[in-house]
């Protein structure tokens, strides 16, 4: 009888089932063999990363914010796509901000940082951090070849505590260790407790560790889900400034998106020819997306004809029609999964109409308005008023507002939000809207400082079904997106290797398309 056959009233779990395919012999000789003739692990200690002191700062950042309380930092556990396969790992964007890892490493590990006496902890601050992660199983453990979630023989080698500790800095543990580590001593202040403050919505598990902890100790459930809003909300703010290894990722990310947008361009031709054009736009930046980094940093908005006035135009079905416009809004996200977030749009032909240029250089002046109070001492609400200020005026210039330049610019107007709905400007890092929960007196209303890094995207959308505007204006959708850096003394733009003008982007096209028929 075969492992998987059931007698009669017999019933298998539902969970494993659908281990039914693999048929894995269950044999002592089978196990004694494939625990045999490995050859050793590699026993060097690796070199630290370059990130590791960088995130150590960070970590001594948060410290100082949360003296005397245990945080709890979840990476997030594998999700499952379809039945027993799982989508690519990615860990929860501030435990790689926190740790340095990036890429697919270590799902279901959490950093907890333990509180100290005050200024005995690592480098100084309040807290001990330790990684807590399920190691590298030896070749001779039945996991190495049996288990398709860790097994280095399903997934390839992984980490051991030791080779993290040395990569990072960071003291590890066993996940087995993980239960005391998040609730011993825990409670109620006022009782002599110790608070935890957690990253909720990560891993359900880790959720659940922290609440059965405080009901069965008596903490107000509804005021820890307030302390826990803060720590989240510090997190964001913690990455609103870039630090300089930071900075050196994003400038990967917008080179290799650069490289991307150029083969967009390539194959243009071959996108023309097909009934789905926009998927073939959409793949071959996917493949430089994936050769140069680690992968996407968002759904690609490959929008072609009216699909580019669909702000979020991600499926991607559409033809690529000559004589429209493509809109590529696009960016690779890096092994350290920083991303870049560039918005071109280009004429499929190679030519702006008379009409598309018209509308393409008002956007672009709109840009070009936001780039000239993109400096220290500005706020960050200023770059959407120089922007959609510009905007308006050409707007009323054409005619095309039902009311006063004035009174559209009010605040009890706004007509010419009609044609530009979105904000001009947003974060940007290891989130492509990076810093989402920080404060609005520190992000929308915040000053600019140097090393922050934002998007400065303004554009125009007529549909093709908007009455209300000329007929040659529908169906013309244009954004134009670049990645900035606030400077010592103004900006810099990173994706400035990209054409931006009609001229340089008609310009830029043709040199690809000759340098293709050599």
């Amino acid at each position: 009888m075969s492992e998987h056959t059931e007698t009669p009233g017999s019933e298998q779990p539902l969970e494993d089932r659908v281990n039914n395919r693999s048929q894995k012999p269950t044999s002592k000789a089978f196990k004694d063999f494939m625990a045999s003739q490995w050859a050793p692990a590699p026993e060097q200690a690796p070199e630290p990363d370059a990130v590791a002191p960088y995130a150590a700062r960070r970590r001594r950042a948060l410290s100082e914010r949360f003296a005397g309380e245990r945080l709890v930092v979840p990476a997030g556990p594998l999700k499952v796509r379809s039945n027993d396969t799982d989508y690519r790992f990615r860990p929860h964007s501030a435990f790689a901000h926190l740790t340095g890892l990036g890429l697919d490493h270590e799902p279901e590990a959490v950093l907890v940082l333990e509180p100290t006496d005050p200024g005995a902890g690592d480098d100084g601050g309040n807290h001990e951090a330790t990684l807590y992660f399920h190691p590298l199983a030896g070749r001779d453990s039945e996991e190495f070849y049996a288990n398709a979630r860790n097994g280095e023989f399903w997934i390839g080698a992984r980490p051991t505590l030791a080779e993290l500790d040395a990569r990072l800095g960071i003291r590890t543990s066993d996940l087995n260790a993980l239960e005391v580590a998040i609730t011993k001593d825990a409670g109620a202040v006022e009782f002599g407790g110790l608070r935890i403050r957690l990253v909720r919505d990560v891993d359900l598990n880790c959720d659940a560790l922290v609440d059965t902890s405080r009901i069965n100790t008596g903490v107000d459930l509804e005021i820890s889900d307030g302390l826990d809003g803060e720590l989240a909300e510090a997190l964001s703010e913690l990455r609103l400034v870039k630090d300089a290894w930071e900075i050196e990722q994003m400038r990967l990310s917008v080179a290799a998106t650069v490289n991307g947008f150029h083969e967009v361009v390539k194959v243009l031709p071959r996108a023309i020819a097909h009934d789905r054009g926009e998927r073939v736009v959409e793949g071959a930046f996917f493949a430089r997306a994936r050769e140069e980094g680690n992968d996407l940093g968002y759904d690609t908005i490959a929008a072609a004809g009216n699909n580019a006035t669909v702000l979020h135009w991600i499926r991607n079905t559409g033809a690529v029609v000559p004589g429209d416009l493509l809109l590529l809004d696009a960016g690779v996200e890096a092994d350290s999964l920083y991303t870049a977030d560039v918005t071109r749009t280009l004429p499929i032909s190679g030519q702006f109409s008379d009409i598309q240029r018209k509308i393409y250089q008002a956007v672009l002046d709109a840009a070009d308005a936001a780039f000239a109070v993109a400096k220290p001492g500005n706020r960050f609400r200023d770059l959407h008023k120089a922007a959609v200020e510009v905007l308006a005026r050409r707007l009323d210039e054409w005619g095309l507002l039902p009311v006063s330049l004035e009174e559209a610019l009010s605040e009890e107007g706004q007509h010419h939000r009609r044609w530009m709905p979105h904000g001009t400007s947003h974060h940007l890092g290891l989130d492509v809207h990076d810093c989402a929960q920080a404060k609005r007196d520190l992000y929308l209303d915040g000053v600019l400082e140097e090393g922050m890094v934002f998007t400065i995207e303004p554009g125009l959308y007529f549909k093709a079904e908007d009455l209300s505007v000329p007929e040659e204006y529908r169906g013309i959708g244009v954004r134009i997106e670049d990645d900035v850096l606030i400077t010592a003394h103004g900006c810099e733009s990173l994706s400035a290797a990209l054409p931006r003008s009609p001229e340089e982007v008609e310009s830029w096209m043709r040199g690809i398309y000759a340098a293709e028929g050599e």
